[in-house]
């Protein structure tokens, strides 16, 4: 199974967000650094600047195969072989929505312009993926034309796109299973996220046999955006097994690096990387915590650079109360602490912040002097 990351390209196409140069060559290091087995890193036909960023990407040597995505047109591929890239997407419509859209309904115009932009491409010695648009509001069978063809010109892939996101998981499981069984190209995985479905798509296309899924950094994407890159990184190892070269203790700071690139907010639950995930108050969560660091995480905090916490919330039990007393050296009376709580929950739910320590103690001690 491999990650083709797209942050550069999919991702950078999510509204309001345009990557410089310097965090383009940051995001790439750090993404292969993390685990990424192949790069999509822009769309040379969107000019001189574009172009540039692309050769500085392939110059920085990174030791993965770093692939355009390109319409399936000459001019594109042109400027793509401009750059010296070695792997290129070539993307055309699949649905008759945007096969109307985009070349007027003419199938046999569009398919002839992909021939001659393979042909040309397999020429060059490049990797060529047929990206196939709106695949999922697409007929199988005209998917399997197209598979067909690719395979007779000596495309290496194809790409699967759930472009605007509307299918789920059963149905993936089932187009995907049905097109793998043919074993007429390899399918990679393109799924978007407009029902919240992206990654759980993503892992059933490679359930179904698909051999390589799109992510990007956080999931930045158009719209909802995409299969995110740090989730199925660690999906991967941890639901499927696979031993993947992840740097787990640098995914949280790739996150970083890509929400302050993009001008977003990391949120603190997310998946992986928030701040809160390795954070307990509920007093059950935490009493079982203390007990046992598996009993309420899928895997350990330190794996991803974060430290377990309790935090001294509303939800908080006696036992959360006497660990952090215990951690200040104080040995605590278990009656003050019943009495104490229904105050701590007044305060916090209140002002809508938990308490510091040196908060509790001060509690605690007027708590003792009633």
């Amino acid at each position: 199974m491999l990650i083709n990351d797209t942050t550069l390209r999919d991702g950078e196409q999510a509204p309001y967000v345009a990557f410089n140069t310097r965090e383009k060559l940051i995001i790439a290091q750090h993404l292969v650094a993390c685990g990424t087995d192949e790069l999509e890193i822009g769309i040379p036909a969107m000019g001189v600047k574009e172009q540039e960023d692309i050769k500085e990407l392939l110059s920085l040597g990174l030791g993965v195969r770093m692939m355009t995505w390109n319409r399936a047109k000459m001019s594109d591929l042109e400027a793509s072989l401009e750059c010296g890239v070695k792997a290129v997407d070539l993307s055309i419509p699949i649905s008759d929505i945007l096969i109307d859209v985009k070349f007027g309904g003419n199938k046999k115009a569009m398919l002839r312009e992909l021939e001659t932009a393979i042909i040309t491409a397999k020429q060059e010695g490049l990797f060529v993926c047929i990206g196939g648009e709106d695949s999922s509001r697409g007929s199988q069978e005209f998917i399997k034309e197209v598979m067909t063809l690719g395979r007779e010109l000596g495309a290496d892939r194809f790409r699967y796109c759930d472009t605007v996101g509307i299918m789920t998981p059963t149905q993936v499981y089932k187009d995907i299973k049905e097109l793998t069984s043919l074993n007429i190209m390899p399918i990679e995985m393109h799924t978007h996220n407009d029902f919240g479905l992206a990654n759980a798509n993503a892992l059933s296309g490679l359930d179904a046999g698909a051999i390589s899924v799109n992510t990007t950094v956080i999931g930045l994407g158009e719209r909802a955006g995409n299969a995110s890159f740090e989730q199925i990184s660690m999906a991967l190892k941890h639901l499927y097994g696979q031993t993947r070269p992840i740097d787990t203790l640098g995914m949280r700071n790739l996150a970083l690096i890509v929400a302050s690139a993009a001008g977003i907010t990391l949120s603190p639950s997310a998946p992986i990387v928030g701040e809160h995930i390795f954070s307990h108050e509920s007093g059950v969560h935490a009493d079982g915590m203390m007990k046992n660091g598996s009993a309420y995480e899928p895997f350990g905090a330190e794996e991803v650079g974060f430290i377990r916490e309790f935090p001294i919330g509303k939800h908080s039990g006696t036992g959360t109360i006497l660990y952090h007393l215990k951690q200040l050296g104080i040995s605590a009376q278990k009656e003050t602490l019943q009495n104490l709580l229904p105050h701590i929950r007044e305060i916090v739910t209140s002002r809508k912040r938990v308490l510091n320590d040196n908060e509790l103690v001060t509690l605690y001690k007027e708590a003792l002097c009633l």
